[in-house]
């Protein structure tokens, strides 16, 4: 799912199993989307500034996307840099 509201709304319904949330988003999507994903034990992964994310998805800037696949995530997690 690609986008704050979409993302928060597969995280509460247990349907994420992954977060990729954007270098350079904005506090508000951070508090929204890494507050539900940190509560619901579900990972964090950094990525790139909102533009080169949307670049490779086809859309506009994104600040967040959600990862639904738990095999994908799974080969994820491991991969991300530490956050600081």
């Amino acid at each position: 799912m690609i986008g704050v509201a979409a993302v928060r709304k597969e995280l509460q319904a247990g349907k994420c199993w992954c977060v990729v949330v954007a270098e350079d988003a904005s506090p508000r999507a951070v508090e929204k989307v890494v507050r539900l994903a940190t509560a619901k034990s579900v990972p964090i992964v950094p990525g790139p500034r909102a533009v080169a994310i949307g670049a490779q998805l086809g859309k506009p800037p994104v600040m967040a996307v959600g990862v639904r696949d738990r095999a994908l995530a799974s080969g994820m997690v491991p991969l991300a840099p530490v956050r600081s």
